[in-house]
């Protein structure tokens, strides 16, 4: 076999090398790019994964498609919404520092027994990342930039910040970005509104809010907001009234205490017979979350 000239080994070299400083370059610069500063009291206009979305429609001829969202201040959304949002996306929000590594081990393991990239471990600061700069795409150097964005924007904004900015840009239905859109979309009713119930419906479909609608029939839903509902009782967050206690005929909550990211098998299988017009069910980066059963508060 004839050897391969030194010019064209040099070119091969010089190929590859370019090919990895662009490639670590990519990565780098969002260890000082965007300015994540701004938000320390700069509210964002638009987001990545508003841009996205308007791609989408573009592609798919939708023109007249527009994004819906209105802003508010934490203080004017309801305890319930945030309680809701935290039990069920991200449960150690206000001990981690930006990484669930536990949520995250699980969701390897998940992955590696689904032979694919299936399920995340994010945390809400993750998502806050990943909504703000980047794509859903799952792709693993995405992922890398999402951790490097995540790790600078705890360092720089208080955790209740942080959660502002989420319940503001998340996605809540199709081009229905941040809760004061979406508790007026669903429920006619201001973010400060918002009942323990609802607030729990609205928590249970941000892992799809695509696929799911809070006030659908879908039984994922159903079963989903009630996990969180019944974690919310427990915890003394919702104190249901009389009539609540005689005429409901609750889950046992006894083993309930908290969630963690992974969906649970049988909640994917009820998804996929009572949503009818879906053949898959895809939790997104955020995951969904199951019980885990524990006896601490």
């Amino acid at each position: 076999m004839p050897k391969t000239p030194a010019k064209y080994t040099k070119l091969l070299k010089l190929i590859f090398t370019c090919l990895l400083s662009f490639f670590f370059l990519d990565i780098g610069r969002y260890f000082f790019y965007p300015d994540v500063e701004r938000l320390v009291g700069e509210n964002p206009e638009k987001t990545a994964f508003m841009e996205f979305r308007e791609a989408e429609w573009q592609q798919e001829g939708l023109y007249d498609k527009t994004i819906s969202q209105k802003w508010v201040p934490l203080r004017n959304v309801s305890q319930n919404l945030i309680k809701a949002v935290l039990i069920g996306e991200d449960d150690k929000f206000w001990q981690h520092e930006g990484f669930d590594y536990r949520a995250m081990e699980r969701a390897i393991e998940k992955n590696i027994l689904a032979k694919k990239f299936k399920m995340g471990g994010s945390t809400i600061s993750q998502q806050l990342a990943k909504n703000l700069y980047l794509s859903p795409s799952k792709n693993p150097i995405r992922k890398v930039k999402e951790a490097i964005l995540t790790w600078r924007l705890e360092r720089t904004l208080s955790k209740r910040r942080i959660l502002e900015l989420y319940v503001n840009i998340a996605e809540w239905g199709d081009g229905i970005f941040g809760i004061g859109q979406a508790a007026r979309h669903y429920y006619g009713v201001s973010p400060a509104k918002l009942s323990a119930q609802q607030a729990s419906k609205l928590a249970a479909i941000l892992p799809n809010p695509i696929l799911f609608s809070p006030t659908g029939s879908s039984r994922y839903v159903h079963n989903r907001s009630s996990i969180i509902y019944a974690i919310m009782r427990k915890r003394g967050v919702v104190v249901p009234d009389y009539k609540e206690v005689i005429m409901e005929s609750p889950m046992d909550t006894t083993a309930v205490d908290s969630v963690v990211i992974g969906v649970p098998e049988y909640l994917l299988e009820q998804a996929i017979s009572a949503d009818s017009s879906s053949s898959i069910v895809s939790g997104g980066d955020s995951g969904a979350q199951e019980v885990k059963n524990s006896s601490t508060p």
